[in-house]
């Protein structure tokens, strides 16, 4: 495929729909780790909350080197399938069998139960990491449209938040039903098993989808040199040397902090800070699906009507002044007290608004790394999708590392109860962890878009390294 008909290659709905479907996948491990990992591991399992943020922790560090050699070796493999597609079939079977023992641990105690989260961790995210990079990096080779590429991100993005919303209620509305409520270890054994099953299917179903592109996609350049550990480590310093992906990726980190650290406290701060019920919180979950919707629609409207950058920071100021604003408005005496009949409906519209626009901003800024494919091309001769999709999987990845560890030490410092019933808990640590989750969660989403507007490739620039590209073909061809 040349670079003039990737520009003319519009990817219909059926390729998005088949594309974005593996996206479930992530967004279903995504949703464990970050909504009921910790509540799991530190309230039914009895794992103290900060040995389970220092486990996703290890488990990041073990991702900062694994996640580039895998998109450095998705970038490079040679094989009747291309780049991507065997890391994606591979990846299907281990890494639903290891979230499946992630949610059955065995009766140890403290120290065994730290090294069975951690060891699972980093295989799970090591799995994971086999199929989300290579199936992410397939964005830049089905379409070199600028617009479109943020209307496939869309599609990853609405597949992989509603598959997260589907076994959150699917938890809620089937599983966490009886007399223990989300203290129920049987509960989660069997969402284990729905869970596990799921990410199988979505991530074969993408891999079968998606296969028909194989001859149509990039080969990897030839190079003429010999492979070393140098030569990977060199050219994937040059990769990700690039001022706009520096940029970028800071921005990324910070966003996926504050979003672990969001996550990560979401059912405590619904429980026990504003006092919901299990009934109101399933009620809560179901409406992400709206808001997935919607972000789903405004991404690709705002790319066309302000480019990417310019529509990352305005969604982002908007999404991002709002998301803490209910927290500090209670804290200021300012919301109605828990249990007012207007409380849930204020919080719940605010928040659906506002996480629609959280989710948008995350299309958009998702989508500014395709376009530096070829900007690194011009720049190096090589396209390198699979390291840049993988430090992006990092990034998303940070969500249940320093998001959790964040969450566990703010748990650990306020002196959080475990398993407390939210009526016995003295108001002055609910006060405490609201004053502790606001001001971080503001802080973290504006230094996030400080950087994004650090970011330098705009739709001309895009255009104008396709048209290089092209004629760089020609002159070669001719």
């Amino acid at each position: 495929m040349t670079t003039r008909e990737a520009v003319a290659d519009k990817p219909s709905v059926w390729l998005k729909l088949a594309h974005g479907s593996g996206a479930a996948a992530f967004g279903i491990k995504n949703g464990g780790f970050d909504y009921f990992l910790l509540l799991f591991y530190g309230t039914v399992v009895g794992l103290e909350p900060g040995l389970v943020g220092l486990a996703i922790l290890i488990a990041l560090v073990v991702d900062a080197i694994s996640d580039p050699l895998v998109g450095y070796w998705s970038d490079n493999l040679r094989s009747r399938w291309g780049r991507r597609h065997p890391f994606m079939y591979a990846a299907a079977l281990p890494v639903s069998l290891s979230y499946f023992l992630l949610w059955n641990p065995p009766d140890w105690g403290q120290a065994g139960l730290f090294l069975y989260l951690t060891a699972l961790a980093v295989l799970i995210r090591t799995f994971i990491t086999f199929y989300e990079t290579p199936s992410s990096a397939l964005i830049p080779e089905l379409t070199a449209d600028y617009d479109e590429r943020t209307s496939m991100q869309a599609y990853r993005l609405l597949f992989g938040w509603s598959g997260g919303t589907v076994m959150s209620i699917v938890v809620f509305g089937f599983l966490f039903t009886g007399p223990l409520g989300m203290r129920d270890p049987e509960a989660y054994a069997q969402y284990g098993i729905i869970a596990s099953v799921l990410i199988f299917a979505t991530i074969m179903i993408s891999a079968l989808g998606t296969h028909s592109r194989i001859p149509h996609l990039h080969r990897p350049v030839a190079r003429g040199e010999r492979f070393s550990i140098g030569r990977i480590f060199r050219e994937m310093i040059e990769t990700l040397s690039e001022k706009s992906f520096l940029a970028l990726f800071v921005a990324t980190v910070l966003f996926a902090i504050a979003t672990g650290l969001s996550a990560a406290l979401a059912f405590l701060i619904l429980n026990y800070f504003w006092g919901f019920s299990e009934f109101q919180i399933f009620i809560w979950t179901c409406s992400v699906l709206f808001s997935a919707v919607i972000g789903f629609l405004i991404a690709p409207w705002a790319t066309r009507k302000l480019g990417k950058k310019r529509a990352t920071i305005v969604l982002g100021l908007l999404a991002f002044t709002i998301q803490p604003s209910p927290v500090l408005l209670r804290l200021a005496g300012l919301m109605p007290e828990n249990g007012d009949p207007l409380l849930f409906p204020l919080v719940l519209g605010i928040n659906v608004i506002d996480l629609a626009l959280i989710i948008a901003v995350q299309a958009v800024a998702y989508s500014m790394i395709a376009d530096l494919v070829e900007a690194n091309q011009v720049r190096t001769g090589r396209r390198s999708e699979g390291v840049y999709y993988a430090a992006m999987t990092f990034t998303r990845k940070t969500t249940q590392g320093f998001g959790v560890l964040a969450a566990g030490l703010i748990l650990s410092l306020i002196d959080f109860p475990e398993g407390a019933d939210p009526a016995s808990v003295d108001p002055d640590i609910l006060w405490r962890l609201g004053a502790s989750y606001a001001p971080a969660l503001l802080i973290l989403w504006l230094s996030a878009l400080f950087f994004i507007a650090r970011y330098r490739i705009d739709k001309g620039m895009h255009e104008e390294n396709l048209r290089r590209l092209a004629d760089a073909e020609k002159s070669a061809s001719a």
